[in-house]
């Protein structure tokens, strides 16, 4: 019998444990490497979804995949202004994914992503995500340099940018209406833009407009388009019309700390062709001469603005019985009355037992053609409170009234809505352009043009190019062309014969817009009161109301269209403070309606 030693046995039982050790370790290394490459799986999930929020601007998504010490030390308002804040320095305005997730230095994951940009073209750049694990789950360890992709620790986004030289402006007929000096060879800053000069001279003013700081109402908007704080952009009139295709395209950079991560030269813009011209501006600024007021013209076929003059765009005045072109229309359109429809004679109306008085205590009445060609408030009055606010507010609103207006910078003109147009009296004071209306000198010369158009309305623009288009039937075309009949009747053998052109038919309707009136109750014993009057050359004053027929209370209103079959121009204009329309804004119209006709635009 042999006997093995102590140092056969042991090596004899290691022998036969290496294979179980071998297979041990194997195993060790695997269960390793599937853990890390769950570990890194997981890490680059979390950072795809985080940054797939971003793309979305799903900010509380994001905010919820951040660690705790991040939210702590960050509300989630601070933290959507962060990114929000980051995108407009960037001007970005899409923003996807480029690639998938992959490992980086240091334990981080880099996510690619793609940043369309309006200044500085498209981006490529990658988020570097450093996730933790905690009690929590894994997180997003957060800081403000992940606000935009490509920033390092500690590093913010902002940018530097100018703007070019502003571009010239020009005239339909292609003669310069505005531009900004040359650099002269020593200045390495493009003109401010504050220093416009026009050919023109003070011709060009009105419907130039200005330019100067940014707005605080359009901060944000140019802002996010790269327009640097200090920029000089347009304010009003075609410069503010125009004013993004005027001020080109900013240049600069686009830093991260103080590293650059994007570049661009500033652009000039080409000169942009406008519709104004020459020879009917001057007519407009010389009609209106120094008087304080507006005048718009307008080809009705198009909406082509012509001129402007004064406080053509951006004033508003009640707009007294040119409104009328309003309400006639209503009336019209509901079939209340027909222009031979008969009113009786009468030198006042009453409503909610307040007199409505017509001019200088003037009888008018007869047929509703005569009562629209002399502007008979007795009339017209009541005939509102028949058609209701509600159909006087709708018929309005057809024509521009409670609209944004297209003109960039143009005032809206408004009337309350009809819930809020009480009473008799307050209904037919706003049936004959007082009350609460408020119009600009373009609203009117659009509801003329939409009459001159057979019921389309046209939109206004400073652009030259656009043809006649499918504007919107506002109302039918046989109403259009009833009234443009009434206002034929006007300028024939009504209120406006001084706006008459020999060999031209000239449709027009004026207006006389009381701007103060003391009513006095009738013998009904109402309290009301009504602030409605067409004083003076003809036109009936809304007293009772006692009116007074001094210039210095009442503006002058004038719209007309001429030739009045086959329209070429349209004009509003409005004196402040200047007396009746027939007296002293029709005769400003028909100078400028000449200008038109014999300029061939």
């Amino acid at each position: 019998m042999f006997y093995r030693s102590a140092t056969e046995n042991q090596a004899q039982r290691l022998r036969r444990a290496r294979p179980v050790i071998a297979m041990a370790c194997v195993a060790f290394a695997i269960g390793a490497i599937v853990g890390a490459n769950h570990t890194s799986s997981s890490s680059q999930s979390l950072a795809r979804s985080f940054v797939l929020d971003w793309t979305r601007g799903d900010y509380a998504s994001m905010y919820s995949h951040i660690d705790a010490a991040a939210r702590q030390a960050t509300s989630i308002g601070e933290f959507e202004d962060s990114y929000r804040n980051a995108l407009r320095t960037a001007t970005a305005t899409s923003m996807r994914l480029a690639g998938t997730a992959r490992s980086g230095p240091g334990g981080q994951v880099l996510v690619p992503v793609r940043v369309r940009t309006r200044l500085f073209g498209t981006l490529a750049l990658s988020f570097a995500l450093t996730t933790a694990s905690g009690g929590e789950g894994g997180r997003i360890a957060w800081s403000a340099s992940l606000a935009f992709p490509g920033l390092r620790p500690g590093e913010r986004l902002s940018r530097h940018t100018m703007l070019p030289r502003r571009a010239k402006l020009l005239a339909r007929d292609g003669s310069v209406l505005a531009e900004s000096p040359e650099a002269g060879p020593g200045d390495s800053q493009p003109s401010s833009g504050l220093d416009r000069t026009s050919p023109l001279g003070e011709y060009a003013s009105a419907v130039l407009g200005s330019v100067g700081p940014v707005p605080a109402a359009r901060r944000a908007e140019l802002e996010a388009e790269g327009v640097p704080p200090t920029a000089i952009v347009g304010v009003s009139g075609l410069e503010r019309a125009f004013d993004e295709r005027l001020r080109g395209t900013p240049g600069g950079e686009l830093l991260a700390g103080r590293r650059v991560l994007a570049a661009v030269a500033p652009r000039q813009a080409r000169a942009v062709r406008s519709s104004v011209s020459p020879s009917v501006q001057r007519a407009a600024v010389t009609a209106l001469g120094g008087q304080l007021g507006g005048i718009v013209a307008m080809q009705p076929s198009n909406g082509q603005i012509l001129a402007v003059a004064g406080l053509g765009l951006d004033s508003l005045q009640p707009p007294g019985s040119t409104f009328k072109m309003v309400t006639v229309t209503g009336v019209l359109q509901a079939r209340i009355a027909s222009p031979h429809t008969v009113f009786p004679y009468a030198t006042y109306a009453t409503l909610d037992g307040v007199r409505l008085n017509n001019a200088n205590g003037e009888e008018c009445g007869g047929t509703l053609e005569l009562a629209f060609a002399v502007s008979c408030n007795s009339v017209f009055a009541p005939l509102g409170v028949k058609l209701g606010a509600a159909r006087l507010v709708a018929t309005a609103e057809r024509f521009g009234f409670n609209q944004p207006p297209s003109i960039a910078g143009a005032a809206e003109s408004t009337l309350p809505a009809a819930s809020q147009i009480q009473g008799e009296l307050d209904v037919g004071s706003t049936a004959i352009g007082q009350g609460q209306v408020l119009a600009s000198a373009l609203e009117m010369a659009t509801v003329a043009a939409t009459i001159a158009e057979d019921g389309h309305r046209p939109t206004p623009t400073f652009t030259p190019d656009t043809r006649p288009g499918a504007y919107p039937a506002e109302i039918s075309a046989s109403v259009a062309r009833t009234v443009r009949h009434l206002m034929i009747g006007v300028v024939r053998f009504g209120t406006g014969t001084s706006a008459a052109i020999p060999g031209v038919t000239v449709a027009g309707k004026t207006g006389t817009a009381e701007l103060k009136t003391a009513c006095t109750p009738s013998a009904a014993g109402s309290s009301a009161s009504a602030s409605a009057s067409e004083p003076g050359s003809g036109e009936s004053s809304a007293g009772g109301c006692q009116s007074t027929s001094e210039p210095s209370n009442t503006d002058a209103w004038f719209a007309a269209f001429a030739p009045a079959l086959h329209p070429h121009i349209v004009v509003a204009v409005l004196l402040v403070k200047d007396g009746a329309g027939g007296d002293t804004a029709a005769p400003v119209a028909r100078e400028v309606l000449e200008a038109g006709l014999h300029s061939g635009h």
